[in-house]
This record gives structure tokens, sequence and C-alpha cells, in this order.
């Protein structure tokens, strides 16, 4: 009997060695998961920053070029893709000149609701929104037809009034009373308040500043912009819009939007977006920066 209990014993004993072994390895498992788990975070993040650097770094590698005396050494700045390779990073740049799109502080009312329309708002929206950005812009206080000044935003419950100023960045079309925000997301690439022109350059303007143009549909906008990009700019003589405009291309410009995306050899990447002004200020710089956007846009 008592050889019985010692075994009984030994038995019980032998399970919970093994149940402890268990709990063990488990806990072992679990240690050695975070741990892999950490590390795996670790290196993500290690690899966004080396990524957001190298596009940094290629943004002033873009500046750089764009002060090039050499034409022909000069990057094309109609938007289209320069892809290059460094260390195993691959660096893809998009210029644009801000002369191709359309300033909405330049713009007259006509063809801001041209644009509108194009971008799919109802002609009956349209013109008020039109409108609206005029008195938004203009420095009185006096609302035009169909427009809007301080009592219509007071009415609707709004805590802010037009500027009568000149807007200060495209985003803030977004404040004008009546602005859908999926219609500033379709014509955002293409509209600017750095251009000083009231007209797109057609040599340099993407898509949706296009769209500004009467009888201007978005496949026309497409297949010119693709034509265009296609070409050599000393070619660009023979090619012309839909409606028969020649295109001509007006010399350098100063202010230019870049995005630069990184992509590092493991597929993290990072993307910058930036509008500079070339040429020397007070600190010495060789640009400045006016407006800056990070990370991936739609």
């Amino acid at each position: 009997m008592a050889a019985f209990g010692q075994a009984r014993q030994r038995g019980i004993a032998l399970v919970l060695v093994l149940w402890i072994l268990v709990l063990l390895t488990v806990t072992t498992g679990a240690f050695a998961l975070m741990a892999r788990m950490d590390q795996l975070e670790a290196n993500q993040l290690l690899s966004g920053t080396q990524a957001r650097m190298w596009a940094e770094a290629g943004l002033h590698l873009a500046a750089v070029r764009l002060r090039d005396p050499d034409d022909a050494e000069r990057p094309v700045t109609d938007g289209r893709a320069y892809r290059t390779q460094m260390n195993g990073v691959i660096i893809e740049t998009l210029i644009t000149d801000e002369r191709g799109k359309l300033d909405i502080n330049m713009a007259d009312e006509a063809m801001l609701e041209t644009l509108f329309i194009n971008n799919g708002l109802d002609p009956a929206q349209a013109g008020p929104l039109a409108a609206a950005v005029m008195d938004w812009r203009d420095d009185d206080d006096v609302e035009r037809v169909d427009g809007a000044e301080a009592p219509t935003y007071e009415s609707a419950g709004l805590a802010v009034i037009p500027a009568n100023r000149d807007f200060m960045l495209p985003e803030e079309l977004l404040q004008v009373i009546g602005m859908p925000y999926e219609l500033f997301r379709k014509m955002e690439p293409g509209i600017s308040v750095f251009s000083n022109t009231d007209l797109p350059e057609l040599a340099y303007a993407p898509p949706e500043a296009l769209m500004a143009l009467a009888d201007m549909s978005a496949e026309d906008a497409w297949n010119f912009v693709q034509n265009r990009r296609s070409t050599d700019m000393a070619d660009l003589s023979a090619m012309t819009l839909p409606n028969g405009q020649p295109i001509m291309a007006q010399g350098r410009g100063l202010t230019y939007s870049i995005r630069v995306k990184a992509t590092m050899p493991n597929g993290v990447w990072d993307q910058i977006e930036a509008t500079i002004r070339l040429g020397g200020g007070p600190s010495g710089r060789p640009f400045r920066i006016l407006r800056w956007k990070e990370g991936f846009q739609k």
C-alpha cells in the first residue's frame, strides 16, 4: 500500500513537472515573440526614418538640379516622373512649375466657375461658389450677386468670415462657404497661390489645371498631359490642345512643387511634397519652402 502511495506521489510530481515545463516553454516563447516584435517595430521605425531622410535629400537634390544652367541637364518641370537609385534606395521625383497651375488669386469668376463645373459641380452651385470665392479675396464687404460676405457666413452659423485678401494657401479655399471637400480634393493638384498668372502655362499644366479651360473634359486633359510628358521640350511647339491652341514654354520659373517618394530596399517608404521658391534670401539658402506636406497624399 505504501509503495502504491509513493508511486502515486511520483506520478503527481511528474505531471506537475510537465506542467511547469509547458508553462516555461509558453512563457519563453511569449518573451521571444515579444522580443521579435519589438525588433521588427524598431527596424520599421528606423527604416521609416531613413526613408524620410532620403526623401528630404531627394528634395534638395531636385532643387540643385533646377538651378543647373544647362537646359539639357535640368529636369522637365511638367510633373513627369524621374526615378533614380542610390545605395539601394529608390527615389522618385515629380516636379511641377507653379506657372502651370491655376492661381486662385488671379483667376476671374468665369474661369473659377468653369473649373468647378468641369470637376462635376452642378452649374446651379458653381456660379454662387465662384462668386463666394471672389468675395472672399476682394478687399471690400460688398456682396456681389450670388456671392457671400460676412453676414451670409454669420447667418449660416459659421465661425469664419471672408478674409477680404488673397488666399495664402490653396487649403484656405475650404473656408469659403459652399466649398465641398471632395471638389477641393479633385482641384487641389492643379491650383496655386504662387504662380501670379491668370492662365495656366500649358507647357507645365497638370490635368487638374486644364480643367479650368472651357470645353475641356477630364479625358482630354489626361490624354494631353500624357502626350506632353512623353514629348521632348524642344518639340512642344508641334503640340496643341484639343481646341487647336498651341503650346509654348515661357522660359524658366522660380516656384515649383516637388514631390519625392523614397522607398527603402525592404519596401518601407516615405513621401514629402513641398512648394519651393528658388533664389537666395537673407539666410543665404538656395531656396525657400513655401508649402509643406508629408506622408501619403491620395
